[in-house]
């Protein structure tokens, strides 16, 4: 077996990083050998019916060097549907983006076609900011 095989083999085996002290639970230090962490199994969230959601569109230009996109906020449901929801946006609009913590990013101002497209799905829909 090679080094970098062997790697490869020991890197699936061990466990995924914790990127946050929010992610290992407050626990930061114990002292007492018998000790494990057991992380806490985290519920999926229940996604909502379209019509209950209440989406929040606005034209956003803060820290984009002047660029202006249009900012969908207010998304109640998994990543996926919010990825599937983001890329039909971005096909309708013919534009790029991307969808991360729960807001969905389409590049230019397109707050009304977005605010139709919406409502046409059944979303309740504000534009919101200037």
């Amino acid at each position: 077996m090679t080094l970098a095989n062997y790697k490869k083999t020991i890197h699936k085996q061990m466990a995924p990083k914790k990127k946050s002290l929010s992610d290992l639970g407050g626990i930061m230090y114990s002292t007492d050998p018998a000790f494990s962490f057991d992380a806490e199994e985290q519920t999926p969230q229940e996604r909502l019916p379209n019509n209950q959601q209440d989406l929040r569109v606005m034209l956003d230009r803060k820290n984009r060097g002047g660029k202006a996109v249009t900012l969908i906020t207010g998304f109640n449901g998994t990543e996926e549907e919010l990825e599937q929801l983001a890329k039909v946006l971005k096909t309708k609009c013919g534009v790029g983006g991307g969808a991360k913590d729960g807001e969905i990013i389409i590049h230019g101002d397109f707050r009304d076609k977005v605010c139709q497209m919406l409502q046409k799905d059944g979303y309740k829909v504000k534009k919101s900011g200037g």
